[in-house]
């Protein structure tokens, strides 16, 4: 079986959450979190990475945060790269859009974010 990054598509990890629910996730995606990263670095996500300690209400918020992180880099990238001709305050919406957006993830309940943290 090819590799799907060999045909230009997205390489897909299956994260598999304490109580059997699967995800499907961009390779990028799942970068973003260091245990998943080095899970894949080593080689230990062919058949799906378990995360035994977490259940699907917060891997699915996890895959969320990630998710946005991923699609405000190229945003960053492009305004950043725009040119010296750009305005200083031009790259900065992204990124304060970004930081609000994490203010409001984080509004909820205690032991929700308790899980998130750790």
């Amino acid at each position: 079986m090819a590799a799907a990054g060999d045909a230009g598509e997205k390489k897909m990890i299956t994260l598999k959450s304490s109580d059997g629910e699967e995800f499907e996730v961009e390779e990028a995606v799942a970068m973003e979190s260091q245990t998943i990263r080095h899970m894949i670095e080593d080689d230990c996500a062919d058949n799906g990475i378990p995360l035994p300690n977490v259940n699907s209400k917060i891997l699915s918020k996890v895959i969320e945060y990630c998710n946005k992180h991923v699609q405000a880099k190229p945003a960053d990238g492009a305004a950043a790269g725009a040119g010296a001709g750009a305005s200083d305050a031009a790259p900065a919406a992204p990124a304060e859009d970004l930081k609000n957006w994490d203010a409001e993830f984080v509004k909820v309940d205690q032991a929700t974010l308790f899980d998130l943290i750790l």
